[in-house]
């Protein structure tokens, strides 16, 4: 079906290339496999010949001398990097080329989808944080890492995620659909404003919407980058993922990951946060009233976007959770923020961090009422109009 060109660096996870080239294949996908000099530490090159069939690269020059890293760099449909390590990923944002891998990252045309592997310290450092928005930005598909066990006695994000979750992101990269060719931005669950170092604001948003929205537009064949505040939902497979916690966080992600063709605000953003967030945690004194919190205005992400001059998306969606009249509210915020569409929802009931969702679509053209679904078919409707609006 596709040729990928497999890089497999070193982690101690390097084992699951394995698997999940034994997966692709079956799945009908040849293989082309890379060993970095830390990958080789942990899968042979026998092994890996035997499982994918194919000859594993490891030498820049003998691959010079034979068939060149530029043409081993225009041969794949995929660039999958699984696992990348810190250190690839640091190269990767850096445009380093000191080894074959590194150098066919540089010179390939194709998609690039990298499964980050690394201690849960090494992946929340600010410098892996700064590489993987670097990457973002430059159109970089992320799949994981997952939150769990490591092979040190430590468990948190930075496991590298299962071979049938990379295989799945590489089947949504490599489908067509309405939306192949196609960048749209999507916002997801909650924003986080702190009060001081352990407490903040926030709301009850799941972010299920949000991600189901994200993987909808994927499956379609869309480049999806998923902008996500703190939940406990599972990262859809084949999208980019930049986790914020602030509203100015998420404005910032937003803007970085522009141009897109359109724009999917889903994100339950925090209007207000403290105007002073207290540098120690703020101590309850006895027979004293409870301080009093100040508070500001945060960014406005979905008229700040809707209302640009330079590189708006050519469709912008919002959505409003109403409590009350939902759908006159959800009308005047369309004209007031300057969108093209609202999806407009009354979260009175069980919306919040539920299962399903009744909305009602307000377009220019007047307002569909749509009956109450899944929320992962919500997400798979309005997909599909967001694929008939760009055609």
């Amino acid at each position: 079906m596709a040729h990928l060109l497999l890089i497999v660096s070193g982690s101690v996870a390097a084992y699951k290339a394995l698997e999940l080239v034994r997966l692709a294949r079956r799945a009908g996908h040849a293989v082309t496999p890379i060993l970095t000099a830390g990958g080789a530490r942990f899968v042979t090159k026998e092994a890996m010949a035997g499982i994918s069939g194919a000859r594993v690269h490891d030498d820049l020059w003998a691959a010079e001398a034979e068939i060149g890293h530029i043409r081993l760099a225009r041969a794949p449909d995929l660039v999958v990097a699984a696992p990348a390590s810190a250190d690839l990923l640091a190269k990767m944002a850096a445009g380093l080329a000191d080894d074959l891998a590194t150098t066919v990252l540089l010179a390939t045309r194709a998609p690039v989808l990298v499964a980050p592997a690394m201690n849960p310290a090494m992946w929340a450092h600010p410098a892996t944080v700064a590489n993987m928005k670097t990457l973002a930005a430059r159109g970089v598909a992320v799949v994981g890492p997952e939150d769990g066990p490591m092979a040190e006695p430590e468990s948190g994000p930075g496991r590298l995620a299962e071979p049938a979750t990379i295989l799945a992101a590489i089947q949504g990269l490599l489908a067509s659909g309405p939306l192949s060719g196609r960048h749209v931005v999507v916002t997801s669950g909650p924003t986080q404003e702190a009060i001081d170092p352990v407490r903040y604001i926030a709301n009850r948003s799941s972010g299920r919407q949000g991600h189901a929205i994200a993987a909808a537009l994927a499956a379609l064949g869309a480049r999806v980058t998923l902008v996500s505040g703190p939940v406990a939902v599972p990262d859809p497979a084949g999208v980019t993922v930049v986790r914020i916690e602030s509203a100015r966080d998420m404005l910032a992600a937003v803007e970085a990951a522009l141009p897109a063709d359109a724009a999917v605000f889903a994100a339950a953003v925090a209007d207000f946060r403290p105007a002073d967030v207290g540098t120690q945690k703020i101590k309850k004194v006895p027979g004293a009233p409870p301080p009093g919190i100040t508070l500001t205005l945060n960014p406005d992400i979905l008229a700040t976007i809707a209302q640009r001059q330079v590189q708006r998306p050519a469709l912008v969606v919002g959505f409003a959770a109403e409590t009350e009249n939902v759908v006159p509210h959800a009308q005047d915020k369309r004209r007031r923020k300057g969108c093209d569409w609202i999806v407009a929802n009354d979260v009175s009931g069980d919306v919040m961090g539920g299962v399903e969702n009744t909305v009602h679509l307000v377009t220019e053209a007047g307002v569909e009422d749509w009956p109450r679904l899944p929320k992962d078919e919500v997400a798979r409707r309005l997909a599909a109009r967001i694929a008939e609006s760009l055609d």
